[in-house]
């Protein structure tokens, strides 16, 4: 069977795996009213030369294709948990017309390719196939699970990745026809995040998401099955009642995780107190803050080190940044706010880190500004922009609060996309957090969005105020100070809650 291989501008080359009606229609067959008189021979030869046509057509539009250069990794050692045998995976994936296009189904299993390097894996082979929709049972069918395995087998492969939620049926026909390890696109994103969780709450929320989607896959295995207690193996003193079926291991297994997980939710219950400390403490001085969201790997952390001088872990890997960090910046005309750099999102984002991970959302719809940093040099960066958008609008309050779209990664992009960029989003800016370009325009954007203390004072402090009046630098707009005889004459904008501070201790 030959390989059909599709060139992309990127020098990946991807093959289709693409699955005919069996009962479509010869588009060869001769009508039975046609004028044309031909002898038994001509009848003949034309129609074995259409039928061959035919099946040549279908073959190539059946035949598994290969998906290659998804594994090339520009420097392994730079991903510092990779220390022992790599694992050797096969990512497959399954589109439809009705769906989606050919490209994007291509993009999103580079997507697959990029997570299974995150997670540590090797990408031996890639596998698309094209039918109406996936299989019940095997997810690509029984005949195209026995090639995948055959691949499987040749490659020496650990693991097959499939780019889709699998059901746990599904997952274990795959398994006995293949003979291998089965994941699906949601394992492998937990994956990545139990790796690189570092806080006390950020393992919580993880470990949490995890639970809710092992609890429904749990698979039982010969002995595992046997039954704990029941009969005589409950004991001749535990008396009446003790005695019958007992509980399976798959049972206990379930009921142990279901502890775990009211656990977790109660534990993540009882942190949310410190943050709200956090973040009352910043309402309470009146620091506004703004939420730096993107997709993954977008550069979030690294134009937030560049906006604010500070020195955050910056990694080129997907899902570096788990837990929010917070940063502190100053206007030119030094008011203090904060930048909170958040999560990355991805398409089909799993739903039990949605849910875990809302506690850590909540800052952005406490956000008085929201910057939306998107990869410039992508593909395809307004898919991005979608996926995002879909995951902020689950978040309580965010319709309300500015928006601005940033372009990153400017030092890779040509001139041409730029020019497209700039004339799809006018309103975007495009930088780089590399070199620097363009990070002051977005500054000042920034500055302007950022609310406005609306109290105005006109006060005389005395010279023992002088905490106080380092607080109204910080966090409000000075208009003028002047030191007197008797005191500090001072006018400036600040929050209700600084306003009454100056006006306790003014000089009557």
């Amino acid at each position: 069977m030959t390989d059909t291989e599709v060139p992309l501008t990127d020098n990946t080359q991807y093959t289709d795996l693409d699955r005919s009606d069996a009962d479509e229609a010869p588009s060869g067959v001769l009508s039975g009213q046609s004028n044309v008189l031909l002898d038994d021979t001509q009848r003949a030869a034309g129609w074995h030369e259409d039928s061959n046509q035919e099946w040549e057509e279908r073959e190539a539009r059946n035949e598994l294709k290969h998906v290659a250069g998804l594994g090339e990794l520009q420097d392994v050692t730079e991903v510092e948990y990779r220390k022992v045998r790599l694992e050797r995976v096969v990512l497959v994936g399954v589109w439809s017309s009705a769906v989606t296009t050919q490209a994007k189904a291509e993009e999103s299993l580079r997507e697959l390719a990029a997570l299974a390097e995150t997670a540590g894996a090797v990408v031996c082979d890639g596998l698309l196939q094209h039918r109406s929709k996936p299989d019940a049972a095997t997810y690509v069918g029984s005949g195209k699970a026995r090639e995948i395995a055959d691949i499987v087998a040749r490659e020496e492969a650990d693991t097959i990745v499939v780019d889709d939620d699998l059901a746990p049926s599904q997952r274990r026909a795959l398994e006995d026809a293949a003979k291998v390890k089965v994941v699906d696109r949601t394992a492998v994103i937990l994956d990545i995040f139990a790796q690189h969780a570092t806080s006390r709450e950020g393992k919580a929320q993880v470990e949490l998401a995890q639970l809710e989607y092992m609890l429904p896959r749990l698979r039982g295995w010969g002995g595992s099955l046997s039954r704990q207690a029941g009969g005589r193996a409950a004991g001749a003193d535990a008396g009446i009642g003790s005695r019958g079926p007992g509980e399976t291991k798959i049972e206990m297994d379930r009921r142990v995780i279901r502890a775990r997980i009211a656990r977790l939710r109660r534990q993540i219950r009882e942190m949310a107190p410190a943050r709200e400390i956090k973040r009352g403490s910043r309402r309470r001085f009146g620091l506004p803050t703004v939420a730096v969201v993107g997709y993954t790997n977008a550069g979030k952390s690294s134009l937030t080190n560049r906006l604010t001088g500070s020195a955050e872990l910056v990694e080129n890997a997907l899902f570096a940044t788990l837990d929010t960090a917070v940063r502190r910046a100053k206007t030119h005309d030094g008011r203090a706010f904060a930048y909170v750099d958040t999560v990355g999102f991805v398409r089909r984002l799993p739903t039990q880190l949605v849910e875990a991970f809302k506690s850590t959302l909540e800052e952005v719809g406490e956000a008085d500004v929201i910057v939306h940093v998107v990869d410039g040099s992508h593909p395809d960066p307004f898919s991005q922009i979608d996926a995002v958008n879909d995951v902020l609008a689950d978040i309580e309050g965010t319709v309300s609060i500015p928006r601005i779209l940033v372009f990153n990664k400017a030092d890779q992009i040509d001139d041409a996309k730029r020019e497209r960029l700039a004339a799809l989003q006018p309103d975007a800016f495009i930088v780089s957090a590399y070199s620097g370009k363009g990070l002051d325009a977005l500054r000042d954007a920034v500055e302007e969005l950022l609310p406005v203390p609306h109290v105005h004072i006109n006060a005389l402090l005395p010279y023992t105020a002088g905490s106080l009046l380092s607080r109204v630098r910080e966090y409000g707009k000075v208009d003028s100070v002047e030191y007197r005889d008797d005191g500090v004459a001072l006018e400036a904008d600040v929050d209700s809650h600084l306003a009454a501070q100056i006006m306790e201790q003014s000089i009557a």
